[in-house]
């Protein structure tokens, strides 16, 4: 158990092609904070391995390199899963709180990228 925390973690955006992530860049690190006491991402293998398969792992920890790391996933997700899709890629489940990162005060815009990825979706 890890305990409850509340700190800026960085993800790596893996596809762009979902409602939330078509205005980044694949590959893109986003900071974000994550606030949260308990679960974590986990998952069988066989299951693991389809989303993998099916491009719906969307988001991972990573360290500074851009680098899947134990050190940068904070709550032990099984391979530094912090967001994955559904088949439609129209819904995410993820960890960090991107709506805390919506303005410099809170120490980064990153969590912008997925309002306007929602944007140019419902334009499109």
């Amino acid at each position: 158990d890890r305990g409850y925390r509340s700190m800026p973690v960085t993800i790596r955006v893996e596809h762009t092609d979902t409602a939330f992530t078509r205005a980044a860049t694949q590959g893109q690190c986003l900071t974000m904070s994550i606030a949260h006491g308990e679960r974590r991402f986990t998952a069988d293998a066989a299951t693991l391995d389809r989303l993998e398969g099916d491009g719906q792992v969307i988001f991972r920890y990573v360290d500074d390199a851009g680098a899947p790391s134990d050190s940068a996933n904070p709550n032990g997700a099984m391979r530094n899963i912090a967001g994955v899709c559904n088949a439609a890629r129209n819904v995410i489940g993820l960890m960090p709180h991107p709506e805390r990162a919506m303005e410099p005060l809170h120490g980064s815009t990153d969590g912008l990228v997925l309002f306007q990825s929602l944007l140019a979706t419902a334009r499109a």
